[in-house]
């Protein structure tokens, strides 16, 4: 067998075990039944999964394996940022044909570990298979909470909605990835921010943190599937509705020149393209010019405004810069006929 040739699980399992580091924390890692950590005294434990196929969360024809892994631990980082904790350690399933080549799986597991290295994360273990469809990836994710985790459940009327960082990145890139030619006047450096906004996001974990510390947040959630479903899933567990001004939405300039190029519309890229994996949160009005500033400081991140929450029986709004009511499309729903995310 040689290098490109295929794998087996011993192999794969080998392979793993070489990639991946060991931690004080762990007291038996990867090689028996289970894993046996030790939890930080005082913090609650958090736990997340997250399953990407291929063809439906990534496609082979442009994400390589190391995109894959990164992303596969990423979406999971997410969600333990989304509650400001700390995410500790990762068990990664992966099932791939067996025609998989030996290179192809330590790639995968470079990606997986250059981001669990740089997230302080500490892969103990996982299980592999053969697949018969294409490759498919499985991540559970265990954190850590010192502080009481912040929900999706306890936003309230009158509470400003505000998002880190920006919108749409992700989406545009998705859509340059599966352009049939390169569209004219796309600088390089737009093109580069918007594709790896879509094959390597990267995770708020920081930001999360410093947020769950500062106080005056009232909830929270990552944006996974668009600010519009994600918005929805936040009001409906909290029992409330929402105004989003649609102009304050925030669009680097990379996207808006993404858009311009290919006709496309950078609101529903902002509202419902998804995977942005930034944070969506609710604060009470006095908190967020403080929130704003200190995030900045903390970590170089900016925090924008967008809109509040308002009584359930309003139900969800978004309004033009006119305060007229627009519609914007959903995000991303798994159970709809023909809708990809990859």
């Amino acid at each position: 067998m040689n290098e490109r040739g295929a794998t087996t699980e011993r192999r794969l399992i080998e392979i793993i075990r070489r990639a991946v580091r060991r931690a004080p924390a762990v007291r038996v890692g990867i090689g028996d039944d289970c894993a046996v950590l030790e939890p930080t005294a005082g913090s609650v434990l958090l736990a997340t999964t997250d399953l990407l196929i291929e063809d439906v969360h990534f496609r082979r024809r442009w994400a390589t394996p190391t995109d894959i892994g990164w992303k596969a631990l990423a979406v999971n980082v997410s969600d333990i940022a989304a509650m400001g904790g700390r995410p500790r350690w990762g068990l990664i399933a992966l099932a791939c044909p067996e025609t998989v080549a030996i290179d192809e799986a330590e790639a995968f597991y470079a990606g997986v570990q250059a981001l669990a290295t740089e997230q302080d994360v500490t892969i103990v273990g996982g299980d592999t298979a053969a697949s018969p469809v294409g490759w498919i990836v499985n991540v559970t994710l265990l954190g850590e909470a010192v502080r009481a985790p912040l929900l999706r459940s306890t936003a309230r009327p009158g509470d400003t909605i505000a998002v880190t960082g920006s919108l749409g990145r992700s989406a545009a890139g998705l859509a340059l990835l599966e352009a049939t030619a390169a569209p004219a006047g796309v600088p390089g450096d737009a093109r580069a921010d918007v594709t790896a906004a879509h094959l390597r996001p990267r995770p708020r974990t920081r930001e999360g943190q410093w947020l769950s510390e500062a106080g005056g947040v009232t909830s929270m959630i990552d944006l996974s599937d668009g600010l519009a479903t994600d918005l929805g899933h936040l009001c409906e567990e909290s029992g409330v509705g929402a105004r989003v001004d649609v102009g304050r939405m925030p669009v680097e300039a990379s996207v808006q020149v993404v858009a311009g190029a290919l006709g496309r519309d950078t609101l529903h890229w902002a509202t419902g393209g998804g995977e942005d994996y930034e944070l969506l949160l609710t604060c009470s009005p006095e908190a967020f010019d403080r929130l704003a500033g200190g995030l900045a400081r903390a970590t170089g991140t900016k925090l924008t405004a967008v809109g509040e929450m308002t009584q359930a029986g309003e139900g969800i709004r978004y309004l033009d810069a006119c305060g007229e009511a627009i519609s914007v499309r959903p995000g991303f729903e798994h159970f709809v006929t023909g809708r990809a995310r990859a």
